[in-house]
């Protein structure tokens, strides 16, 4: 099977988020933020996997889509992170940089999808 670029990445910044979720819960004994940003950056890459196996171009289109509103929703939480300081600036700063590549990625994808519909 051809590599998937956005799969790939988004499996990346999990994994990211992963080894973060559990520096918080482990070293810092934060809980709510760390696991909501888990499951959002998470979901990006699930959101996107499934996409691949959508019904329809719309199908794969509204995946796609509810992948992008996870990166806003993650984006938020590494803010949050941030500013309460939970986490360093150059943490914050990779995942963020992460995250909104993805999030232009996907913006480029659904854009690219609509057009062939």
């Amino acid at each position: 099977m051809k590599e998937n670029l956005l799969i790939e990445k988004s499996l990346l910044f999990s994994k990211e988020v992963v080894d973060v979720y559990r520096y918080l819960t482990g070293q810092q004994h934060e809980q709510i933020i760390s696991k909501q940003v888990l499951k959002s950056a998470t979901s990006i890459g699930a959101n996107i996997n499934e996409a691949n196996y959508a019904q329809s171009k719309t199908d794969f289109i509204s995946k796609l889509h509810i992948a992008l509103k996870e990166t806003a929703e993650t984006e938020y939480c590494i803010r949050l992170l941030g500013i309460s300081n939970y986490i360093d600036s150059t943490v914050q700063t990779r995942l963020m940089n992460q995250c909104l590549e993805l999030k232009k990625m996907l913006i480029a994808s659904i854009n690219t999808a609509k057009s062939n519909v």
